[in-house]
């Protein structure tokens, strides 16, 4: 019996309604309960469109329901009256919350469970590589022990890749008052254009060299195109942060900063603003941006200090699983030779800081590098997005020997992993210390590296720079596996030759801190201090501590020689900040422990004309009456002979002079 025409017309009434999104996604869709937008494409921010069947008429429910930006991309970018480019507008949430019914509720909570499972499976499908949406976001199904390796059981060969890509299920949304807020910051208004493209030069010629964090191409084919502001907003103020130690002064002054540090203190706000509220999901935006707000330092923003940076960094690299080799059992197909060059940057990056910081700081270290497979970089992996950018852009924003300060930026990484060997054997118990013979073993190994040449000829200035910088780096490392040895013993010596091997590694210490400060001789004489960035002052650090135990222990004439090479490193110092909080740091500390083995001495004040130092033992009277006076050597040393004791805590200079960071005596500094 053929069916009725009312049996046909509840069979089209009773026929599921979806939405064209969840049609693709083959899920349930809550028009016939919520209507308009469902509850799916609520959740995730994407337009919420009904298809129309044939010969249906379209429903009245105002089209559509798109969450699109007031002003639209396309549209032409206002200027404020200062001459600066307001942003496009981000997509905005409406906030109308009308309640729902019981069965809309109770929809929804379906839908959230459905949700919910749909995400398991769309990872587990990426992992068995059938994924039924195209993969945008990088995800790590973690090691052994994680859920995903329960597929491992249903693989023939237990060889999925931990690597994989995901579908993106949500889209980076503002509420009102976020976009308000963030307006009123002035993380929407960029600089001038001649300040960008002055604030752009500055890192890719003095940052980029030493942190690659950044994808060339995708910054200066933007700017090329005069379209800046398509930018990431959040890598572009990370980027001016760091770049604004290195603009000339006119620079600053032109955008109303009566600083450097006043403005650079200024693009750090709205970076860190944009990181806090700007919505930003993308993990490897937020572990490019975290890499280079980690240069940030202030008294004012403890918590927010290098090793915060940093730390947040080192957490999504091992979230992302960039500490993996994604082909390590099978070429990984889903990713891109060009995301493989970038993961590689970004975590030997990591690892480059995460070493030089446990130095400077003192602290543990974050990575081990027996959790890591994977490879090195290579050359290629910063040099070949070059080819992708106009030659006369490159020529102006890219420095000439860039391909040499790649060079070096490979040394320098495997200086890192040396010294997270030493930093490893210097930290063991007083029950394992290091012998001997594994300080001779590491030291061999450290020798036997490659350097730059120093006086190679024609070298310009940049690249002569980045080349003693190495070299700042290669004796830092000497200073800190042979300094502290001499407080170290080993029962496998006797008594005598305990006393001579402490005095090799201490000679050995000494002729590396010298060699330093040659180092910052020539940059001084040559003018190359305008190229230090924000990690030179700590590899001071290391260098002051032994000239500053030589000017308590050694004999009266090396004491007075490593007096001047110390008093040379304080004044590169206070050149130094006038640009970086941390040489300021670090130069109160070194004052207030001179005074403690010269209980007279008192150091110029900052930026101001330094009084020579004397021998005599009278003191030097100063050439102003705004600078005050500096107690003669000579006066100093005979008080210290003498048995002049100081009033600060016991203790202090010896923790300053024996332990590998400077920062380790500040429980004792907070005494004072």
């Amino acid at each position: 019996m053929p069916p009725t025409k009312s049996t046909t017309s509840a069979r089209r009434r009773q026929r599921t309604v979806a939405c064209q999104t969840c049609r693709q996604r083959k899920v349930r869709c809550s028009l016939s309960v919520t209507g308009v937008p469902c509850i799916g494409c609520t959740q995730d921010r994407t337009p919420c469109i009904v298809p129309t069947r044939r010969g249906q008429k379209p429903e009245r429910h105002g089209g559509p329901v798109l969450f699109a930006s007031p002003q639209s991309p396309s549209q032409p970018l206002p200027q404020t009256p200062a001459c600066r480019v307001e942003l496009p507008a981000f997509q905005v949430q409406p906030q109308q919350h009308e309640p729902l019914s019981a069965d809309a509720s109770a929809a929804r909570e379906v839908h959230d469970i459905e949700d919910e499972e749909r995400n398991g499976d769309e990872i587990a499908a990426a992992a068995l590589g059938q994924p039924r949406r195209v993969g945008e976001v990088p995800f790590y199904t973690g090691d052994r022990t994680g859920p995903v390796s329960t597929l491992d059981i249903c693989s023939p060969d237990h060889s999925l890749s931990r690597h994989c890509l995901i579908p993106s299920n949500s889209q980076t949304t503002l509420s009102d008052d976020d976009r308000d807020y963030l307006q009123k910051k002035g993380v929407f208004t960029l600089p001038k254009p001649n300040t960008c493209e002055s604030l752009l030069r500055a890192y890719f010629y003095h940052v980029h060299p030493i942190m690659p964090v950044i994808e060339v191409d995708s910054i200066l084919n933007y700017q090329h195109q005069g379209r800046l502001g398509d930018c990431n907003i959040l890598l572009l103020w990370s980027v001016f942060f760091v770049a604004v130690n290195f603009v000339p002064p006119h620079i600053y002054e032109q955008e109303g900063y009566i600083s450097r540090k006043e403005m650079k203190a200024t693009m750090y706000s709205r970076a860190k603003c944009m990181y806090d509220n700007g919505g930003e999901r993308n993990k490897v935006s937020l572990l490019q941006a975290s890499l280079l707000l980690g240069f940030w330092h202030s008294e004012q923003d403890e918590h927010t200090q290098p090793w915060y940076w940093t730390g947040i960094a080192i957490n999504l690299c091992q979230m992302l699983g960039l500490h993996r080799d994604p082909d390590f059992l099978r070429y990984n197909s889903s990713i891109t030779d060009r995301q493989r060059r970038l993961w590689r940057r970004l975590w030997w990056t990591c690892f480059f800081r995460d070493r030089w910081l446990g130095l400077t700081l003192g602290r543990p270290l974050r990575i081990n590098l027996d959790d890591c497979d994977l490879p090195m970089c290579v050359p290629a992996d910063l040099l070949s997005e070059l080819d992708s950018i106009p030659e006369a852009v490159s020529v102006s924003y890219i420095p000439q020997e860039f391909q040499k300060l790649v060079e070096f930026w490979m040394i320098l990484i495997e200086l890192s992993q040396l010294l997270g060997k030493v930093l490893v054997l210097k930290s063991k118990s007083v029950k394992s210390k290091s012998s001997i013979n594994q300080i001779n073993a590491l030291e061999a190994q450290i020798t036997r590296c490659r350097l730059p040449d120093q006086d190679e000829h024609g070298l310009a200035p940049l690249a002569k720079f980045y080349a003693h910088h190495v070299h700042l780096h290669y004796q830092a490392l000497l200073i800190t596996l042979y300094r502290p040895c001499v407080i170290e013993h080993s029962e496998s010596l006797a008594a005598s030759q305990q006393e001579v091997e402490q005095q090799r590694l201490q000679s050995k210490a000494d002729a590396a801190a010298s060699k330093s400060t040659e180092i910052l001789d020539i940059l001084v004489r040559e003018n190359l201090l305008e190229y230090v960035g924000p990690m030179t002052p700590a590899l001071l650090v290391p260098v002051m501590q032994t000239h500053l135990h030589n000017c308590k222990y050694a004999n009266p004439l090396s004491r007075r020689f490593s007096f001047n090479k110390l008093d040379m490193c304080m004044g590169v110092l206070e050149q130094l900040q006038k640009t970086y909080t941390v040489a300021s740091l670090f130069r109160g500390i070194f004052i207030k422990a001179l005074q403690q083995i010269f209980p007279t001495y008192a150091a110029s004040s900052p930026l101001s004309h330094r009084p020579v130092v004397s021998t005599d033992a009278d003191p030097v009277e100063p050439q102003s009456d705004t600078v005050p006076v500096q107690t003669a050597y000579g006066e100093c040393n005979q008080k210290i002979s003498d048995g002049v004791e100081s009033s600060m805590p016991a203790g202090f200079i010896d923790a300053l002079i024996d332990e590998n960071s400077i920062f380790d005596f500040l429980d004792t500094w907070n005494e004072v």
